[in-house]
């Protein structure tokens, strides 16, 4: 919705994913009550049982190749199979018709579906092959659904198979919408074609084409698995048809009439940019002239790695130049170019938080003297959780120190902390994440932490658990995470077993039990639904909820829940906000925020949205020498700071001094937009009064003193003696 370029209909939606409301699948460890059998033919009533019933094709795989679609297209001229009948319906339609030309040949295919099966067809394969100058492919998404809710109305749809022939199928997100909105099997066969190029250029060596193809599909289809565990489906039967996805940018409109039944929050694109996309994109592969580009036959990505050509990005080269060189010769000016260019969404248009503007003019400005300072504002801030093995101990222990310093706190991560720093108050973590836990998770760990952190899901892979390749255990790591050298470590998405809010809270009790003295976080991630885990979080006695952007760490995040699963921190704040205040229990709960924070004016949009602690995560190891590279998986970070290598962990730079800068200018940034909204901080506001050690804000303990006296709800016995 926010792209200058023109957009694939698949990047507009999300994976959901089970967080504490039902248990996710290990796709790996579970991966023996899975299935990926698909059987394909008309579906009879369930109630009999006849041969009938069996009669229908049973595939191992949801993902076709070539062949196998040519199987089925021409099954009638097996005798033996000769009551099957397939029926191949073109998805193109006359692209200079534009929206209009589009919408009727949508319809014009459903009724073609409808007459084919009335006709007795047992398969229909919706193509988008042999377009040309004039004919356009629709959406393959948009085609799919289209046919499958039509079908559904018109009680059809149990009587045939949708089988879909499309070129624009490129990535495993993309095959796993078109199985959620009825697809049976895929046939990519553009992609399979690019790849059978690739090894014929030698790109791609030491393979034949064939099985080159057939590694695609297969990864295709495991990942679609993983999909589908993450809501802890375990056959593509199931999820089939399920719609198990989230709309983000698509007008409610649209929702309604193509995609019934999927959760739209926010507006967005209507058909008629749909059509302008698809037609933009058709113009690049038969441009009007007849003449291809000279330089490049396709033009440049940068979705996942910045290209100069390419998609923008927010941390730009020129960003992070500006942030580092700002913070390492403290010049405010240079710091604030690097704000601007961040902040500059008005005309990028970059985030959803780019699209609101600051009321300045709602109250009279107030002098810069009479708003908050600098260090209340910096004792609410928090690093990112970002564990000793996926960072080097350089990069790990300047972020805990910087973080000493200004009283804020750093997070552990998930991997444990070694004996020698818990002992150290200037750099020991002070937030201390449990996760699953297994890795370095000991008394003495959790004894010296000030905030424990029960990780149900994180922002960088949302539904699925963190893992840390075998080549990054080294022996000092596998010491410290109690785990054996050269074997990587995967914590399971159902992190410590929590399949419901009921685990959640033991958990919260055993935490406590373990430190009564420290806050008890529960991380979660954002996405529809949020709010009321964060209402169960809350009454099951948790100090801080955190509410995760879907964004976050894209160093070594699986490029497929990099982009297309979760949604963006704005949406899940603002539900976990109301849905709180509804239910009375806003007073009782602190509501922490993070992914890609960067500038003053996030911090003041997620306080405007209700949150009261900050995480920054990219943003301090950028200002610590981070580049910006993306290759934190490889341990081969060139400037130490995703590394365990110890020739690679020498060229580390930086400093806690420049990461307590970073945010004292982040501070300071936050107050000039406050002066600007003329907001004051109200008398006895509980940020003016220092925050104790491992203790909520002043509120909060009013609200539980008000439990344990017996006014109200019965609170936790095990608090009435606390202060």
């Amino acid at each position: 919705m926010l792209s200058e370029r023109p957009r694939l209909l698949f990047d507009y939606f999300t994976q959901m994913f089970a967080q504490v409301t039902n248990p996710p699948l290990d796709s790996l460890r579970e991966e023996i009550v899975t299935s990926l059998a698909v059987a394909l033919g008309r579906s009879r009533n369930l109630l009999d049982a006849t041969p009938q019933h069996a009669r229908q094709l049973s595939l191992d795989f949801p993902i076709l190749d070539n062949d196998e679609l040519a199987k089925i297209i021409a099954i009638d001229a097996n005798p033996a199979t000769a009551d099957f009948h397939t029926v191949r319906l073109r998805g193109l339609y006359p692209v200079g018709g534009g929206t209009a030309a589009l919408e009727l040949r949508l319809h014009e295919i459903c009724e073609e579906a409808g007459r084919a099966i009335d006709e007795g067809a047992t398969f229909l394969v919706l193509s988008d092959r042999d377009a040309n100058q004039a004919l356009a492919p629709i959406p393959s998404l948009l085609l799919t659904s289209a046919v499958q809710h039509h079908l559904v109305r018109t009680g059809r749809r149990t009587s045939a198979a949708l089988l879909v022939e499309a070129g624009d199928v490129r990535e495993v997100h993309h095959a796993a919408l078109l199985i959620g909105y009825g697809a049976s099997a895929i046939n990519p066969y553009l992609a399979m074609e690019s790849v059978e190029e690739l090894v014929e250029r030698g790109v791609i060596s030491d393979v034949t084409p064939a099985k080159a193809v057939a590694n695609l599909n297969r990864a295709l289809g495991k990942g679609v698995l993983k999909i589908m565990s993450k809501m802890g489906i375990a056959t593509v039967a199931s999820y089939r048809g399920a719609q198990i996805f989230e709309t983000v940018g698509l007008a409610q409109d649209l929702v309604e009439e193509w995609f019934p039944g999927t959760i739209s929050r926010i507006g967005g694109i209507t058909l008629d940019v749909i059509a302008k996309e698809n037609a933009a994109r058709h113009a690049l592969a038969y441009p009007v002239d007849g003449q291809r580009p000279a330089h490049r036959s396709l033009p440049v990505g940068g979705e996942y790695q910045w290209r100069r050509e390419g998609e923008p990005h927010l941390f730009t080269p020129e960003a992070v130049f500006r942030l580092q060189h700002s913070t390492r010769t403290r010049q405010y000016e240079e710091f604030r170019r690097y704000t601007d260019e961040v902040d500059d969404q008005h005309e990028r248009l970059m985030t959803i938080r780019g699209l609101l503007r600051l009321r300045t003019g709602a109250l009279d400005p107030v002098p810069l003297t009479e708003v908050e300072g600098i260090d209340a504002i910096t004792r609410r801030f928090m690093t990112g959780a970002m564990s000793y093995g996926s960072i080097s101990q350089e990069a790990h222990e300047t972020l805990a120190i910087a973080m000493n310093q200004l009283g804020g706190m750093s997070n552990s991560g998930e991997g444990g902390e070694d004996p020698e720093r818990l002992r150290d108050p200037e750099r020991r973590s002070a937030i201390k994440q449990i996760a699953s836990g297994r890795f370095g998770v000991t008394s003495e760990y959790l004894t010296f932490a000030k905030d424990i952190q029960i990780k149900i899901a994180q922002g960088a892979k949302p539904g699925e658990g963190g893992q840390l390749p075998p080549e990054k255990v080294y022996p000092w790591i596998a010491r410290t995470r109690h785990s054996t050298p050269g074997i990587g470590l995967i914590s399971p998405p159902p992190h410590h077993d929590i399949y419901s809010i009921e685990d959640l809270a033991q958990l919260i009790h055993d935490a406590k039990s373990a430190n009564p003295a420290a806050r008890v976080h529960v991380k979660l991630v954002s996405r529809f639904g949020v709010g009321t885990v964060a209402s169960g979080v809350s009454k099951a006695h948790a100090d801080v909820v955190l509410i995760s952007g879907h964004d976050g760490g894209t160093g070594a995040s699986p490029l497929n829940s990099l982009k297309h699963a979760g949604t963006p921190w704005e949406l899940g704040l603002a539900e976990t906000q109301q849905t709180l205040l509804l239910n009375g229990l806003r007073d009782r709960i602190t509501v922490q925020v993070d992914g890609q924070l960067k500038t003053g004016r996030d911090v003041v949009i997620a306080a405007l949205l209700g949150a009261e602690e900050y995480g920054f995560a990219s943003a301090p190891l950028v200002v610590s020498g981070c580049v910006m590279m993306r290759v934190c998986h490889l341990d081969t970070c060139p400037v130490g700071v995703a590394t365990q290598n110890p020739e690679l962990r020498a060229r580390f730079t930086g400093k806690a001094e420049h990461v307590v800068t970073f945010f004292r200018f982040i501070a300071e940034q936050v107050r000039e937009h406050l002066a600007a909204l003329g907001l004051r901080p109200r008398r006895g506001d509980r940020s003016q009064r220092p925050a104790r050690p491992g203790r909520g804000w002043p509120c909060r303990h009013r609200a539980r003193r008000r439990e344990a006296g017996g006014s109200g709800p019965r609170g936790d016995p095990r608090r009435a003696d606390r202060p």
